[in-house]
């Protein structure tokens, strides 16, 4: 990339960030273009820590697929599934449920529930999967369905993002999480996913979720097609919404998973360049206020050590993620507890166990 930054420049970017003041998309960009990324990290860590400690966050939640046919396709995903392929599957509501009642048994304080865009199911199956997961379990927070998932149920039952909203919250919607977003960039999603609902159209629907009260996550898949500019974009997008709903919990930087996609030429991205991503995106999202590492697509290796690189959540147990995995990620399906609290122990931080909405459980101190 050709933008650098004089050592001049870096001190400026320091006293901005430790002065609290907001970078420019310009720099953004330029950050990217440094290779110390001791020096990355540092402000990260410090921007982190003002925010929320030593604290790192996880919880206990159970992953539930309830579909992988998807009418969308998307190039990047090697989950999705047409309904006559033979490993397309659909589940029953008893299937779900099946699962769902698994949570308690584990310890899981969330339900975490993300689907494919079928051709066939109604909007009622979905509406049905949320109620009873709800009466069979009223303690449990269910996050579930995606900005694309919310768009794709408008089109097909004839109803605006708001009514289709307020019926899943009704049923039992506690909160959505951050899928969908990639890449906001029109020629990115044209190149990739363009059967998918626009960027407009995600950041459409995550401003009408907070508006009813629906905290939700945020996402960026990178290491595509995508340059530095539109990652940047990208960022500066979220943080004008964020600025305006302030309904963002937390920011989710997910490194593409090429294998048995359709851009598996693509080479898989380097440790270096995530961990800058996770710095910049802290420095660049002042106004959230986590940042957290999917351990599942990262790796535990690499989330733990991003705990010093302005992360302050590895997610949580998970249990039986298969998105990612289809896309030939190495990592375990689910972790335990115990080993999370040791991960983030080993790295200097205090574990702390939350639920969705980030209210505390138990902070794990030193014996």
């Amino acid at each position: 990339m050709s933008t650098t930054l004089t050592t001049i420049d870096l001190k400026e970017i320091e006293e901005k960030v430790i002065s609290g003041e907001r970078l420019s998309r310009d720099e953004g960009i330029a950050l990217y273009g440094i290779n110390d990324i001791l020096f990355l990290g540092a402000l990260a860590r410090y921007v982190k820590e003002k925010k929320t400690g030593n604290y790192a966050y996880f919880n206990v939640n159970r992953h539930i697929n309830l579909t992988n046919v998807c009418i969308s396709r998307c190039k990047f995903c090697a989950f999705s599934a047409d309904k006559d392929d033979l490993h397309a599957y659909t589940m029953t509501l008893e299937e779900v449920l099946d699962r769902a009642l698994e949570a308690p048994k584990l310890g899981a304080t969330e339900l975490h529930i993300v689907s494919g865009l079928h051709s066939d199911l109604p909007f009622d199956y979905y509406l049905e999967v949320i109620s009873e997961c709800k009466k069979a379990l009223p303690d449990i927070h269910i996050q579930a369905f995606t900005a694309v998932e919310i768009d794709y149920f408008a089109q097909i039952i004839g109803l605006s993002i708001r009514e289709v909203l307020e019926k899943l919250k009704e049923a039992g919607l506690g909160s959505m999480p951050g899928g969908g977003a990639e890449i906001f960039s029109g020629r990115v999603r044209g190149l990739t996913c363009e059967k998918k609902a626009s960027g407009e159209r995600w950041l459409e629907v995550m401003r009408t979720a907070h508006e009813l009260g629906l905290r939700s996550n945020a996402t960026m898949l990178y290491g595509h097609v995508e340059t530095i500019e539109e990652r940047i974009d990208h960022l500066i997008k979220l943080r004008e919404l964020q600025d305006e709903t302030g309904g963002f919990q937390s920011f989710i930087p997910l490194p593409f998973h090429p294998d048995n996609t359709s851009l598996a030429d693509i080479k898989r991205t380097t440790a270096f360049d995530d961990m800058k991503t996770f710095t910049i995106s802290r420095l660049i999202l002042d106004n959230f206020d986590h940042i957290k590492a999917f351990w599942i697509m990262v790796g535990l290796k690499l989330a733990q050590l991003s705990l010093d690189f302005g992360v302050d959540d590895l997610d949580g147990t998970v249990v039986e993620e298969k998105i990612t995995h289809s896309a030939g990620a190495q990592t375990e399906e689910s972790i335990e507890k115990e080993e999370l609290v040791r991960l983030i122990k080993d790295a200097g931080r205090t574990p702390v166990e939350r639920d969705t909405l980030y209210n505390v459980i138990k902070i794990y101190k030193e014996e």
